[in-house]
């Protein structure tokens, strides 16, 4: 009769202490600070958790002097698909290459891509930096011209 007994004592404070464990676990867990790895906001200190780099795994990061979690953009000239990517919210070509790149934007805060100079082959007036793409003969091909005229028109030679 005392072996059920004894057995029940053991118990209670062992199953406590597996409590306390995971209690402090979780305790810690909140308390990571910038710069440790984390998945979640709520493991950070600062209560976010984002990433700060090309490296796809997140970190501890500060918030910003609003109180914003924002997770970190693409610099100038590195490759983007969208421009939610870059620091800029500008990603366009900036060359022949079909590739994108963050690129800054405009004093009039414009996303403008990169366009083909006159001479080049075109098929439309939103691909030359003149914004003219006319055939100079009817048996020409299609080029980016310069505008003319008095009021700068787009108009063969």
């Amino acid at each position: 009769m005392a072996g059920p007994g004894w057995t029940m004592l053991l118990l209670l404070p062992l199953g406590s202490l597996v409590g306390y464990g995971l209690q402090k676990q979780q305790m810690n867990l909140s308390h990571k600070v910038i710069g440790e790895p984390c998945r979640s906001h709520e493991e950070c200190h600062s209560n976010c958790c984002t990433t700060n780099s090309l490296d796809p795994h997140t970190l501890c990061t500060p918030k910003t002097i609003l109180l914003q979690c924002l997770p970190w953009k693409k610099p100038n000239g590195y490759r983007c698909s969208d421009n939610s990517e870059c620091q800029s919210s500008c990603c366009v070509r900036n060359n022949k290459s079909p590739k994108e790149f963050c690129t800054s934007q405009t004093i009039f805060l414009q996303c403008v891509p990169w366009r083909k100079p006159n001479g080049n082959f075109c098929s439309s007036h939103q691909e030359c930096s003149s914004q003219c793409c006319i055939q100079l003969r009817e048996d020409s091909p299609f080029r980016c011209t310069p505008r003319t005229g008095i009021l700068a028109q787009c108009l063969p030679l």
